[in-house]
């Protein structure tokens, strides 16, 4: 992270007589500022006491704004540090819809697929009842990391019902979309898919994996996808890095 640069009045200045909000018209500059290039992604920026010098403003007003931008993914703070730019996320649309690897490819990025894990196994109860599987039915278990640019960005784990999918595990899982071999090599195509949202930390493992420290903010993406028939054929877990990837769902009314 590059160190502070010199604090100067900004040439931007708020308008006292206007009736658009004091805090309003600050954060509109300090936006402009970030889009124009002129603070950099993972540079540090003013703290509330240089924004309240450099505008003539409150101290509140000033942190309320750091705030917002804060809350709305264009800074981050570091403790002890001071608040930053944030670098700007790869934004996708839920791979329900559109394998992440094509939607990133499409947008101009190098992307890599490593499969760290494919097999056989016995599905976890979750995983189970999903997939609405009897006690002896087992399941592919497909575990691979996507990286874009050379950074890790997500882990993807997905369970497939080996009944559906008799030899998935030797099918090309690097070179193709999961959802494409399902497709093309077992006629399984998506008609309907439950997703969950949330926000968990990361683990030793993940944390490891994904280039990140141990607690850091992780995305969970949780499928569960149904063909024509109604039949369940995939249930996967995803995890992104939340400071990389913004995840944006479609819907239709």
């Amino acid at each position: 992270m590059s160190a502070i640069t010199q604090v100067t009045a900004d040439p931007q200045s708020l308008d006292r007589g206007s009736a658009v909000p004091i805090y309003v018209q600050l954060e509109d500059i300090l936006s402009r500022r970030i889009a124009s290039g002129e603070w950099r992604p993972n540079q540090r920026i003013p703290s509330e006491n240089e924004l309240t010098r450099m505008y003539g403003l409150s101290r509140m007003t000033a942190r309320a704004v750091l705030n917002s931008m804060t809350n709305s993914g264009l800074l981050f703070r570091v403790p002890g540090k001071g608040t930053f730019v944030a670098p700007a996320k790869l934004a996708a649309v839920s791979p329900a819809y559109r394998g992440i690897r094509e939607q990133l490819e499409e947008m101009g990025h190098t992307t890599t697929t490593e499969l760290l894990r494919a097999g056989q196994e016995r599905p976890p109860t979750a995983v189970r009842e999903a997939l609405s599987l009897g006690e002896d039915d087992d399941v592919y278990v497909i575990y691979r990391r996507r990286s874009a640019g050379g950074e890790p960005i997500s882990l993807h784990t997905s369970f497939v019902p080996t009944r559906l999918a008799p030899g998935l595990d030797s099918r090309d899982l690097v070179g193709e979309q999961l959802c494409v071999v399902l497709r093309n090599e077992y006629g399984l195509d998506m008609s309907k898919v439950i997703e969950r949202l949330e926000v968990v930390t990361a683990g030793s493992a993940e944390a490891r994996l994904l280039a990140t420290r141990r607690g850091h903010p992780l995305l969970l993406l949780v499928d569960t996808i149904r063909d024509q028939s109604g039949t369940p054929f995939e249930f996967s877990r995803i995890l992104f890095r939340g400071d990389k990837v913004a995840v944006t769902f479609e819907h239709s009314v």
